[in-house]
């Protein structure tokens, strides 16, 4: 009988369809979400999965692992690199919250990190120069396989940067390929913190583009930013794959070379569930999660009636129950005409019934306050609309609209109401914001256009402090949805 496999094995290597696999796990977008939530997710699990395969593997990170919970906003971003470090990751790209504590905080995790970031497009301002801890690419030796990792730095960092330079993504990954052709590795793989969601006809994006330009050169590109799940996708015969966020799965990306010539055959790319086994509390690393834990957090701060959702249950309505709400609560603490919250501050919906000062913080991790100013209703609808593209990016209170998209992704067809009565461009509106969208963040860059001096702040509470305080009215029921409909 052994004899027969050792034949089998043999005639099927002679055949060139013996193939060695090669195996890459890949996390993006964790945020600090170290613990299980609602019984899924977590550090502990990711070790589960990492125990029960292939010995020899990739660990890789997509990013934006500095940011999103208590633990990592009081340890400025360095419990999240301990238990990476903890974890054994072999690299990790550079996000935009990589840069939430300013230069120094990412300059401190540099230093603390046992595993290399991967950014060919992130530089010393002063001379143009890697600095320390930061590489363009590194070839990995797994198991007699070379398999070559890019790291593409998202170009947008959550706090402007003093310190580095951030270069095109597209020139520096072509600049770190011409570097690695002579190495001949068997696979190229891309790390980035940036999203094939967002490349849509009429409105491509550089991860498209990757796969549009550089076939044959790349074989698998690991997104992540958007929080989307992509398995097996492909642009010709380069694989796409992201896999979410809040360490509540891992995407598994198996690599076939071939045995004899040593060249890429095909990528797979499987999305594991992170399912935490109770039994498992008394490993090592399940203590050392524990270690992280910061006191208090989970203290009770109230009750929901129903679960508030992030993703709205109607295919019609682009605004979502727990963005509602956290835009109500701005307008219940500093009445305007409209009250506006952005999409992408609130990371997460609320669980039914019990509502621990944790799932506020997971929820709402920015120490956000609120603004108000005064706008024409010209500048409104330019917000509106601008809101409204690549995805719906801002919540209301206070303002409902329908809008129709153009087959390229354009809004026609606006219409908004203001507290019931259409809108009027020449009429003037009070506005309740949060200090991010005011200052100009990614969702509020028109605010840049008003004079400093218009912006006045509405209170020292935080937009999270208010929502704890939201409680004290009762067990809440997450608000009806229906305020942003595309027709």
């Amino acid at each position: 009988m052994k004899k027969t496999v050792l034949f089998l094995f043999a005639l099927f290597c002679a055949m060139g369809l013996c193939a060695k696999q090669t195996v890459i796990y890949h996390t993006s977008d964790t945020h600090g979400f170290f613990f299980p939530k609602n019984g899924q997710g977590g550090a502990v699990a990711l070790a589960e999965v990492l125990q029960s395969g292939p010995q020899k593997y990739l660990l890789l990170d997509g990013g934006d692992f500095a940011e999103g919970t208590v633990e990592t906003k009081n340890s400025k971003g360095l419990k999240a690199v301990q238990l990476m470090n903890e974890l054994k990751y072999d690299a990790a790209a550079v996000g935009n919250h990589e840069f939430a504590f300013k230069d120094a905080g990412f300059d401190a995790m540099l230093k603390q990190a046992r595993f290399p970031f991967l950014a060919a497009n992130l530089t010393l301002a002063e001379n143009g120069e890697y600095p320390q801890g930061i590489l363009p690419y590194k070839i990995f030796d797994v198991d007699g396989v070379k398999i070559a990792v890019i790291g593409l730095a998202n170009r947008n960092p959550s706090h402007p940067s003093q310190t580095y330079r951030f270069s095109k993504p597209l020139p520096a990954l072509q600049k770190a390929l011409q570097e690695i052709e002579p190495l001949n590795p068997a696979a190229v793989v891309v790390l980035v913190h940036d999203s094939l969601n967002d490349d849509r006809p009429g409105s491509p994006n550089y991860v498209g583009d990757i796969g549009r330009q550089f076939g044959g050169k790349v074989n698998v590109v690991l997104g992540g930013h958007a929080h989307k799940i992509f398995q097996n996708v492909y642009r010709g015969d380069m694989l796409f794959v992201e896999g979410g966020c809040n360490f509540q799965n891992v995407s598994k990306v198996t690599i076939e070379t071939d045995d004899k010539t040593g060249q890429f055959v095909s990528a797979r790319s499987e999305l594991i569930a992170l399912v935490p086994d109770e039994q498992d509390k008394q490993s090592k690393i399940a203590q050392f999660v524990e270690s992280l834990r910061e006191p208090g957090v989970d203290d009770v701060v109230g009750q929901t009636a129903a679960s508030f959702e992030k993703r709205s249950t109607d295919n019609k309505h682009m605004d979502s129950e727990v963005d509602d709400w956290v835009a109500d609560v701005t307008c219940r603490y500093a009445p305007a005409d409209v009250c506006i919250h952005n999409t992408g501050g609130a990371r997460v919906g609320l669980p039914k019934g019990v509502v621990t000062r944790r799932d506020l913080i997971d929820l709402y991790p920015f120490d956000n306050t609120i603004i108000h100013v005064t706008v024409s209703g010209e500048f409104l609808k330019k917000l509106v609309a601008g809101g409204l593209v690549p995805w719906n990016r801002l919540a209301y209170s206070g303002l409902t609209l329908t809008y129709k998209k153009t087959k390229s992704g354009k809004v026609k067809d606006l219409k908004i109401w203001v507290r019931g009565k259409r809108l009027e461009e020449d009429k003037e509106y009070t506005l309740s914001v949060n200090s991010y969208v005011a200052g100009g963040g990614s969702e509020g860059k028109l605010f840049n256009t008003l004079p400093k001096d218009s912006l006045k702040q509405a209170g020292r509470k935080t937009v999270r402090h208010l929502l704890e305080e939201d409680f004290k009215r009762g067990k809440l029921t997450p608000p009806v949805t229906g305020r942003i409909v595309q027709q």
